[in-house]
């Protein structure tokens, strides 16, 4: 396995914010997002200025799929299905340790009461 450090966005505020206007990211550190059901995500990086890789991960930690992110490009980044969570890391930071589509994520907090 590998451990990461992560903020957990699940207020609207937080989750609208997410990354957005910093510049630099710890190694190991991202932020997961948490969502209070699973449907289809989009992710954009608008003011965001940190290249980055972010996972969608399905309600059982199941990734279902990672998509790079270039910084502060407003093109849509979609799950290939219904997320309950999205891990942002560095870019690269996915395919760097082999990690893919299918794997599962532990560790994840509970979802939005």
């Amino acid at each position: 396995g590998h451990k990461i450090t992560a903020e957990v966005a699940k207020t609207t505020e937080q989750v609208t914010t997410g990354l957005m206007y910093r510049f630099s990211l710890k190694p190991d550190h991202g932020m997961v997002f948490v969502f209070d059901r699973s449907e289809p995500r989009a992710f954009w990086m608008k003011n965001t200025f940190i290249p980055l890789s972010i996972a969608f991960v399905a309600a059982d930690g199941r990734i279902i799929n990672i998509d790079d992110m270039a910084p502060q490009d407003e093109t849509t980044h979609l799950s290939n299905g219904p997320a309950m969570y999205a891990i942002e890391m560095r870019k690269g930071w996915f395919a760097e340790r082999g990690i893919k589509a299918g794997d599962r994520v532990t560790g994840l907090p509970s979802p939005k009461p």
